[in-house]
């Protein structure tokens, strides 16, 4: 099995940073893709970025294009999160997952496999 751990999260600022970790574990193949969801109090669970773990391609939703950004390191099925800019209503738990293969679209949480716990992310103004 998979396993997905999350790191990086805390209390900052309107327009501070914060990077987020996940790295996966177990016996696994290298992941189709891996990417970040965040769920706020009240609010179903929504796509926040994912990356294809063949080619590097990366996709986000429009409340966080240019202000986040998505990276891995294939060796160690590790995926990161810049969060540049940051506002108040990107305060949210934020899960990691990944997934391997589906035909769910890569910004639809039902196509991954595997989630981490979560890690709380909390912006004042």
């Amino acid at each position: 099995q998979v396993q997905l751990v999350e790191s990086g999260g805390g209390l900052v600022q309107a327009g501070e940073s914060l990077r987020l970790s996940c790295a996966a574990s177990g016996r696994t193949f290298s992941s189709y893709a891996m990417g970040w969801f965040r769920q706020a109090p009240g609010k179903e669970r929504e796509f926040v970025a994912a990356i294809s773990w063949s080619d590097g391609t990366t996709y986000y939703a429009k409340a966080v294009k240019g202000r986040f950004t998505i990276s891995r390191r294939n060796a160690q099925n590790t995926v990161y999160l810049q969060m540049n800019s940051l506002k108040p209503e990107d305060t949210a738990v934020y899960y990691c997952a990944a997934r391997y293969g589906s035909s769910w679209s890569l910004t639809s949480p039902n196509g991954y496999n595997y989630w981490g716990q979560g890690t709380q992310v909390t912006v004042s103004s």
